[in-house]
């Protein structure tokens, strides 16, 4: 039997990487990690957000396994972003935005490997992407790449990074998700899932939840006038 890994957020991203996953593996797992966000919405998210995924289809619910979430408060103490502290959201000297929390990924995908060796999953599945991604040099393709050899040799076993998301723009997004899902899908994402920085979940919008002027509610919003005008 295939199985997989997903790193699971409750956002749009990562909630079509898991109807993906489901498409496609026999047995499908999903880990969550606390990295000390200033918001705990997504984290409440999470199991409602993947029992309404489960709840799509009975071979979907049939395929999804257990979940996980891990504890990385101190890596998150470390790793100061505007996500993980009061912080103004901007770019800054760098030329990344303050909300880029150093080596996320790197360590996500570490510590996701590590269940994954122990459940018997080869594969793990991220949403990565390098077309709306912020600037965030871990959400790179090559990146990827070069830590999917890392934790094969890490590991002495093959390990595939897999990225659904990594050539798409949020319309694409949007529009891989009415495919794996249809209508029902899209529903879900729009009422369960969260990617609002601000953690807001007291507006509404035809996209979701969300502040609405946070970097992350303009692409998620854009991306979802750009998929109902198509």
């Amino acid at each position: 039997m295939s199985a997989a890994l997903v790193l699971f957020s409750a956002g749009q991203d990562s909630a079509t990487c898991l109807a993906w996953a489901l498409s496609k593996f026999d047995r499908v797992e999903t880990i969550g990690f606390a990295y000390g966000q200033r918001h705990a919405v997504e984290m409440g998210q999470r199991p409602i957000l993947r029992s309404a995924i489960a709840g799509i289809g009975p071979e979907w619910a049939a395929r999804l396994g257990g979940d996980v979430v891990v504890d990385l408060a101190g890596y998150g103490a470390l790793a100061e972003s505007a996500l993980t502290a009061d912080r103004a959201i901007e770019m800054t000297e760098s030329g990344l935005p303050s909300t880029f929390v150093p080596g996320r990924n790197l360590v996500f995908l570490s510590v996701a490997a590590a269940h994954a060796y122990r459940r018997g999953a080869d594969t793990l599945i991220g949403g990565m992407c390098e077309t709306d991604f912020s600037g965030y040099p871990d959400c790179r393709r090559d990146t990827i790449d070069a830590m999917q050899q890392a934790l094969s040799l890490g590991l002495a076993t093959p390990v595939t990074v897999a990225t659904p998301l990594m050539q798409l723009t949020k319309a694409q997004t949007w529009g891989l998700a009415h495919d794996l899902g249809g209508a029902s899908l899209v529903d879900a994402i729009l009422e369960h899932s969260h990617t609002c920085y601000e953690g807001d979940r007291s507006l509404r919008h035809a996209w979701g939840y969300g502040c609405g002027v946070c970097p992350a509610c303009e692409l998620r919003a854009n991306g979802w006038r750009e998929f109902g005008a198509k």
